[in-house]
């Protein structure tokens, strides 16, 4: 999925707000996870200010993450397993830990090799 392409299609509170709830993430996971503080994080939830450019491409790259994950996984709780369980595919890093690491590109290509296969 390329980021360019990719856009926020809600609110960045709501987008903040469903990733803290579908994925589990803590305000700091997924402040890293966006490049961002969490101070700046909780400056969007309350809607004091908005992501600009860069931050609004990498929040709409983990709402189209968690969108892919509720395609392949059946309830939150199997979604929230996988994301903090070692990945061979990712050296044996938890999803989480690469997404804080600011990849998710890297969790999605770790979600493919699962959807097909590769490492179950």
């Amino acid at each position: 999925m390329e980021a360019a392409n990719l856009r926020l299609e809600m609110t960045p509170t709501r987008a903040v707000g469903r990733l803290e709830e579908d994925l589990g993430l803590s305000t700091v996971e997924l402040a890293a996870a966006l490049g961002i503080s969490a101070r700046t994080l909780e400056r969007w939830r309350a809607g004091e200010t908005h992501p600009q450019r860069e931050a609004r491409v990498r929040l709409a790259a983990l709402v189209a993450l968690d969108r892919r994950l509720y395609d392949t996984f059946d309830t939150p709780e199997a979604i929230r397993s996988w994301l903090r369980a070692g990945s061979p595919y990712l050296g044996g890093l938890t999803p989480v830990e690469v997404l804080r690491a600011g990849r998710p590109d890297r969790v999605e290509a770790a979600l493919e090799a699962l959807d097909s296969g590769v490492f179950v």
